[in-house]
């Protein structure tokens, strides 16, 4: 049962060792996507609620957070604010409000928080990080090679290496709805129930098709082909009697091989079966798929004319998203694990020493190291040492009445035990050489 102290429903409280691990994984998120030559945006964390609504559907716009109307206006009870629920619609803002400042094309990325009003189950929540990386304005399969390889880098640098990215066209759909003759105002249903092959069984999944009005046997040869482990042999023989079909073909081997040289062919592969169920997609869909999780941890596609229908200008337009939030369950300790909270840990055995204990940490920290000086007063040696080795610091600097009668500060190397004595007036000199050089 829940209590007064725990975060609202849905929301969590990240205290120093969760919370270094997920900036850790944004910080390398960045760097990947800044060696690329995308730029962040930053946009509110709310906005106007005529914004947001009508942009994602009756059903989604009932998970919109609305804000109430605050001051003066509080007493009427309307909403005029929402939180954001995506990085998308703030981003087609942004295009229609400085289209003409923006580079062309526009490659930008997003990370911050998001916010659902859903009801969070397991696993789930209501306030949580999104990662995008889009690009607006070039319709060149370039432009989906560049973002896939992006993506695909991104996790490499985050340590994950057991996932695969699975491509496929919704010109390829549209060619495999035409070559097995689902009739034409069947056709978003039939994608609908064909998403869920990874889901549930194939009869499930053709019996669904059947309820949705599919003749038997089309539901059957079409599920058959798609689950067949020659599946992408069935599909590429079907899709030549198909326009469109083999453009979405043609248009999956293209960006294979633009990617050829950046992923490597075990982590992608042409996966017919693969739908992205969201009917803006306009060209090449992707998802990430990692060991051991349900689902995918990322996705995206070509999403032309979107920007045009969420109130922007109309362009050519690719993106992914990043499941990051999936993305931190599945780092290891030892890949994201956070540093100490020190470097220089330095003891106080007096009160008539603490000053000179201060100066010793002033100059650990002008070495570029985190210092800080024990803060329990003058306790024994042996606590102090173990406060240093609680809060991970490479180096105690044990300084005690005989320590300043000598001139001399005693660093001890809590890594291999070994200990040195150092001028004081060195010791800032002494712990950045050490540094530099982790074998010393």
């Amino acid at each position: 049962m829940p209590t007064q102290f725990d975060p609202p429903s849905g929301t969590r409280d990240f205290l120093a060792a969760e919370y270094e691990k997920r900036e850790w994984a944004f910080g390398v998120l960045r760097s990947v996507f800044a060696s690329y030559g995308f730029e962040p945006l930053q946009t509110p964390a709310f906005e106007r609620l005529d914004v947001l609504l009508g942009k994602y559907g009756e059903d989604a716009d009932k998970l919109v957070f609305k804000i109430l109307r605050r001051g003066e206006h509080e007493a009427s009870g309307e909403a005029d604010l929402a939180l954001r629920y995506d990085m998308t619609v703030p981003l087609a803002r942004v295009a229609a409000a400085y289209g003409s400042q923006l580079p062309t094309p526009y490659k930008r990325y997003a990370i911050g928080p998001v916010w659902r009003a859903d009801r969070p189950g397991r696993g789930r929540f209501r306030e949580f990080v999104q990662c995008d990386l889009d690009i607006l304005g070039s319709p060149s399969t370039l432009a989906d090679a560049e973002v896939l390889a992006a993506h695909h880098d991104a996790m490499i640098g985050l340590g994950l290496t057991d996932f695969t990215i699975l491509l496929n066209s919704r010109q390829v759909l549209s060619g495999l709805l035409e070559v097995f003759g689902v009739p034409p105002q069947l056709g978003s249903g039939v994608l609908i129930s064909l998403d869920k092959l990874d889901k549930l069984s194939p009869d499930e999944v053709t019996a669904e098709l059947a309820g949705r009005g599919l003749p038997g046997t089309i539901a059957d040869d079409l599920v058959t082909a798609m689950t067949a482990t020659d599946a992408e042999d069935r599909i590429r023989a079907a899709l030549k009697d198909s326009e469109v079909g083999q453009a979405g073909v043609d248009e999956v081997d293209r960006l294979l091989a633009l990617v050829a040289g950046q992923i490597p062919a075990t982590r992608i592969a042409f996966t017919p079966r693969m739908v992205r169920g969201l009917s803006y997609y306009t060209g090449p869909i992707w998802e990430l798929a990692a060991a051991g999780v349900p689902g995918s941890v990322g996705s995206g596609g070509r999403y032309d004319h979107l920007i045009a229908q969420l109130g922007g200008p109309d362009v050519a337009a690719t993106g992914t998203s990043i499941g990051i939030e999936r993305v931190l369950m599945l780092l290891a300790g030892d890949q994201a694990a956070g540093r100490g909270r020190l470097d220089v840990a330095v003891t106080v055995l007096g009160d008539d020493l603490a000053a000179d204990s201060f100066a010793l940490a002033s100059a650990g920290r002008a070495a570029g190291l985190r210092a800080g000086v024990y803060l329990g007063g003058s306790g024994k040696l042996g606590k102090q040492i173990k406060w240093a080795s609680d809060n991970g610091a490479r180096w105690c600097l044990i300084y005690g009445h005989a320590e300043r009668a000598t001139g001399e500060v005693t660093v001890r190397d809590l890594t291999s035990g070994e200990q040195q004595q150092v001028p004081a007036g060195e010791v800032g000199g002494y712990l950045a050489a050490r540094a530099g050089d982790r074998s010393a």
